[in-house]
């Protein structure tokens, strides 16, 4: 079997190519791919926190700070007190935020069906069915550091 690194390594960086080149042409904005990350997870989660989706994308929350602030100069996210305790921050789509984490996601959906159109129903089942059996593993393992669902 070839290198397993080697082959996380090609997918990963094809992977963010995709994804960059989505984020530099499908909406109109310049958004980062960490950006789109972020727009991503406040559009999937329910009224979440800073600390709530920092931790979904393992990154410190200074560095998420200065995202999250850029992210609302651009008018495209809201970040309100929460209602009992002003130490935190709740997160939220603007309208054109949902409208570009929307662009971004159809643009990416539809780029990823586009290579799982080359292969065959089978291979695409088995590709799909294998990410998910990963991804469950990765959070299983106590060697990995994937924040939970």
């Amino acid at each position: 079997m070839e290198n397993v690194r080697n082959m996380f390594q090609i997918l990963s960086r094809n992977f963010g190519l995709l994804n960059e080149q989505c984020c530099d042409s499908c909406c109109g904005q310049e958004v980062s791919l960490v950006q789109s990350h972020i727009l991503y997870e406040v559009n999937r989660q329910h009224n979440p926190s800073m600390q709530e989706i920092a931790g979904a994308l393992g990154m410190d929350i200074t560095t998420f700070s200065r995202q999250v602030k850029t992210l609302s100069d651009k008018g495209l996210l809201k970040k309100t007190p929460h209602p009992s305790d002003n130490r935190i921050n709740i997160l939220s789509l603007t309208p054109e935020g949902l409208s570009v984490e929307n662009a971004i996601n159809l643009t990416v959906n539809a780029q990823l069906n586009g290579v799982l159109s080359t292969m065959s129903e089978f291979e695409r089942e088995t590709v799909l069915r294998s990410i998910q059996l990963f991804n469950d593993a990765m959070q299983k393992s106590p060697e990995c550091c994937v924040p939970p669902k």
